[in-house]
């Protein structure tokens, strides 16, 4: 009976730990509406254009998969009209990062929309003996991704997928781009060049964005050798891990558009996590190496 008690004992505190361990392990996400940057604006089912249309594709693509937790369009939304947010047109990885951190979560996605539509051209051919037009009709869809880690502001990976998509016969019907329902796009020959986009770049960010990849700041220094950092068992730190300290340099702007192009990170020092804080929402840390930190700066597990 003992056995059995100490048994359902582990077995109760495996699942109480399950919660946390389920935070530390989640990819959390926000997609943000692609900008359209093809020659026509072209209208889906919803009304909406080809960057909202792609980027809503992503969203269900990613929950799908299981593999992430993707943050809602209505809080992503309400959040950009309460800061007043990517009103001026494409959404800038600064404006991602920010917007990421109000919704905490770990990566934003940003992208545009290079291609979307059709190509139709006749080749010469002959169908028993007689002179014919056989003709070639294909689908081109081209996105430009990125993903945005939110705490440093940093594009961590950026990528272009491509899918072309093609059809022979003697007589095809000219495409049209404007949907009526999900349907009519997914029967589309462009529809099923859109759908291979989308689940290339769900792998992309499969491969690109590490579970539990720890990003915190250091809150303030503790006197002389000791740090608090806004991270804690909740998002996986633990009692004497290592933790690496980086300090942002100057923020480089490009001349052409006077849009930031981010910052380097300078290490600045190393520290040894010594206690949990406020429920795992913090941690103590002792110094090994560097002195001085400062609000704000960067702690990262390597």
């Amino acid at each position: 009976m003992k056995k059995l008690t100490h048994i359902l004992l582990i077995f109760i505190l495996f699942l109480m730990s399950l919660p946390y361990c389920a935070i530390a392990q989640e990819k959390r996400v926000a997609v943000f509406d692609f900008e359209d940057k093809t020659e026509r604006s072209y209208r889906w089912w919803h009304g909406k254009g080809v960057g909202y249309g792609m980027s809503d594709m992503l969203v269900t693509a990613l929950v799908k998969s299981g593999k992430f937790k993707v943050y809602e369009r209505n809080a992503l939304d309400k959040i950009m009209q309460e800061q007043k947010l990517g009103q001026s047109g494409a959404i800038t990885q600064q404006t991602a990062a920010k917007v990421g951190k109000l919704l905490g979560v770990q990566y934003a996605i940003i992208g545009s929309v290079s291609e979307f539509g059709y190509s139709k051209e006749s080749l010469g051919g002959r169908v028993k003996g007689i002179g014919i037009g056989i003709k070639k009709q294909e689908a081109t869809v081209a996105i430009d991704i990125r993903i945005v880690n939110v705490e440093t502001g940093e594009i961590i990976f950026s990528d272009n997928v491509r899918k072309d998509k093609s059809k022979k016969g003697l007589s095809l019907s000219t495409p049209k781009l404007n949907f009526r329902n999900r349907s009519q796009f997914d029967d589309s020959l462009v529809g099923k060049a859109t759908r291979e986009a989308i689940n290339d770049v769900v792998d992309i960010m499969d491969k690109n964005i590490k579970v539990g990849e720890l990003i915190a700041k250091v809150i303030k220094m503790d006197g002389d050798t000791r740090v608090i950092i806004n991270k804690g068992s909740l998002a996986g730190v633990k009692v004497n891990d290592v933790l690496f300290v980086y300090r942002k340099g100057e923020e480089l702007i490009d001349p052409d558009t006077g849009i930031s192009l981010g910052a380097e990170l300078e290490k600045v020092g190393t520290i040894k996590v010594v206690s949990d804080m406020v429920g795992g929402k913090a941690s103590k840390a002792e110094l090994i190496s560097g002195s001085n930190f400062q609000n704000g700066d960067v702690v990262k597990r390597k």
